[in-house]
């Protein structure tokens, strides 16, 4: 291996290492409490060495955040087995809202924090990840119009309509603002909503 092939491994070594200890922190602490200088101190190095490799915090947590995305993927994978497209949308509702309640913090990160979207901003970047997952939905709602599983109608409209209707029942279970809800309800209450939205959609 050549000196610099030697350098740019131990470059991405140490971003990975910034990287893990920044998801650690996150995820124990919030986004607020997760400091540069914590982060640094976890991995026992100087804050100016955490600046090396990331130009802000925004950036560290951008990349936290895509790594959220990733997990998300990764479940949505399991769509690719079921034939039927309107089958498909209930699924994704069902992976969407259980993704947000086993990682509220990330949710948070990826969907609600201005984080992530200040450091793309910066760079003047696309938000790739979110037009992949949004373009996944997009793509799941045309085959229900084209089957004739929804009825017709703008795929752009519903596809928003249905994830916004999606992130606000997320939004508001992981920040505990359904409480005038029984625990015990809402495990039938949020996917019977979400069954109820869809029938709206669905053409008889």
């Amino acid at each position: 291996m050549g000196i610099s092939e030697r350098k740019e491994r131990e470059k991405q070594e140490m971003k990975d290492l910034i990287f893990q200890a920044a998801m650690d922190l996150f995820i124990e602490d919030g986004y607020e409490k997760a400091s540069i200088r914590k982060i640094a101190d976890r991995i026992e190095y100087s804050p100016a060495t955490i600046y090396l490799y990331f130009k802000d915090k925004d950036e560290i947590f951008h990349a936290v955040h895509e790594k959220g995305f990733e997990l998300l993927f990764a479940r949505m994978e399991t769509l690719a087995v079921i034939e039927n497209p309107f089958q498909r949308l209930q699924k994704l509702g069902e992976i969407y809202l259980k993704f947000a309640y086993d990682h509220p913090e990330l949710y948070d990160l990826m969907f609600i924090m201005r984080a992530p979207m200040e450091a793309l901003k910066q760079e003047n970047e696309d938000w790739n990840c979110g037009f992949k997952a949004h373009n996944g939905l997009r793509e799941i709602v045309r085959a229900c119009i084209g089957q004739g599983d929804m009825k017709t109608m703008d795929v752009d409209v519903a596809a928003l309509s249905i994830w916004s209707f999606a992130h606000g029942l997320a939004s508001l279970a992981i920040r505990n603002r359904l409480k005038m809800y029984p625990p015990d309800q809402l495990d039938t209450l949020i996917p019977d909503s979400i069954e109820n939205m869809l029938r709206l959609f669905r053409k008889e």
